[in-house]
């Protein structure tokens, strides 16, 4: 069995080649149909051989993930995703079965999953739709609707209440603006200036003139707002959604302007969070792992060991077992 600073390690030389954000890249001299046979052969032998299952998802992209599906459906006439879900268990089979979804539908499900039943799970709910770009949450909205047969703003609606529901509606919709290479400092100022006096300056809050400016308006342009805001208010945006709202509302524009102002330190903070302390919050551990992989993983990485000293290969390493473990380190792919 080999240690997590093995496997670190031999991901790490891996890493060296790997181009761009993402941690898993496409894999070069791709074979479907030898995947989907080796797959096909670790499924049928006695006990299971996960690792064979682990080294080959977690090493190919979304797209290939599909083409082995295609394959691995043409060779048995048996659905990969079922197969694998007979064959695993637990949170590696969370993790592969994330892994068969293509990123819209691993982003649909999982808001799916935290709409329904009694209660919503509105962490989820508001890591995905903060976190998401326009063309993002324009491929959930499709990949939703295809799923569960209604719209995933009907859902949102029909789930939360008030404020809140507002935020959530609008941001769902994807209407950003898209970045510009004019700054346009008076703009900047106006909005620094409508926020100040939508909230700190006056009794009650005017939640929706926030809304519209914190989900209407690009990112670039925000971040240079909420740098502006301070020159109007003796509080810092944070400090001033704090002192203005509370509860869901409050957790969700806090979200908002971490994702604005760096994403993946967001996501880095979000991942400490879920392995600190007793117990492992493994449902954002593996949501983070599994939808980032391809996205922005190592910028993550950088992040992580920027603030928290050790790396996140490290705290998986200790927070983790077993085959699980191995898949996670996988994606999170290699040492820093």
């Amino acid at each position: 069995m080999a240690t997590v600073h093995q496997i670190l390690g031999k991901l790490s030389l891996q890493g060296q080649v790997r181009a761009g954000a993402g941690t898993v890249r496409p894999s070069t001299n791709f074979d479907p149909e030898k995947d989907a046979a080796a797959i096909e052969t670790a499924i049928k032998t006695k006990g299971v051989d996960e690792l064979t299952i682990i080294n080959i998802l977690t090493n190919r992209s979304s797209d290939q993930r599909q083409e082995i599906a295609f394959c691995y459906q043409r060779r048995t006439k048996k659905d990969l995703p079922s197969a694998l879900k007979s064959a695993l268990s637990g949170n590696l089979e969370t993790v592969i079965l994330g892994l068969m979804k293509t990123r819209a539908q691993y982003d649909a499900s999982e808001l799916k999953s935290s709409m329904k039943g009694l209660g919503t799970d509105e962490e989820s709910l508001i890591e995905i739709i903060c976190s998401r770009s326009n063309q993002e949450l324009q491929a959930i909205h499709v990949a939703y609707k295809e799923l569960y047969k209604t719209e995933l703003e009907k859902d949102i609606v029909s789930d939360t209440s008030g404020d809140f529901r507002k935020l959530m509606v609008a941001l769902a919709k994807g209407k950003r603006q898209e970045e510009s290479s004019v700054v346009d400092y008076e703009k900047i100022d106006q909005d620094a200036r409508e926020l100040y006096e939508a909230g700190v300056k006056r009794k009650g809050t005017d939640v929706g003139k926030w809304i519209t400016i914190m989900s209407e308006k690009s990112i670039c342009h925000l971040q240079k707002v909420f740098d502006r805001y301070k020159s109007y208010s003796p509080y810092d945006i944070q400090e001033s959604i704090r002192k203005e709202v509370k509860g869901d509302l409050e957790n969700a524009f806090l979200n908002l302007v971490q994702c604005i102002q760096n994403k993946p330190l967001y996501f880095a903070d979000k991942l400490h969070d879920s392995m600190k302390g007793k117990g492992t919050k493994d449902k954002v551990l593996i949501r983070i792992m599994v939808s980032r992989s391809e996205v922005d993983m190592l910028k993550i990485r950088s992040e992580f060991k920027k603030k928290y000293s050790k790396s996140l290969g490290y705290y998986i390493g200790q927070d983790t077992k077993g085959d699980y473990q191995r898949a996670l380190l996988n994606l999170c792919g290699g040492d820093d």
